[in-house]
């Protein structure tokens, strides 16, 4: 039995997590609350994710293309890749 295929986005996958303040700045700046967090692992910016009202992260993938995202919430160890919605425990 072979192993899944995982995607190219995330093959080798290390996360990057910058020093940036946990929050999702464009919540912040309209007053808005979020459900959970998401660090762009391109950008490194942070933003809120699909279960909050304004899905911040997959609005950010849209505009600028950056696929995987991990999360931001502490003890949580994964990646996600919006181009080919595919998920990675690491």
């Amino acid at each position: 039995m072979s192993s899944p295929k995982i995607c190219e986005h995330l093959v080798d996958f290390q996360p990057k997590v910058n020093n940036a303040p946990l929050v999702c700045k464009e919540c912040v700046e309209n007053g808005d609350k979020w459900v959970h967090l998401r660090i762009c692992q391109t950008c490194g910016d942070v933003f809120c994710c699909d279960s909050s009202p304004n899905k911040h992260a997959t609005r950010h993938w849209i505009k600028t293309g950056h696929s995987v995202v991990i999360s931001g919430e502490r003890g949580e160890k994964w990646a996600w890749c919006y181009d080919d919605d595919e998920y990675l425990d690491y």
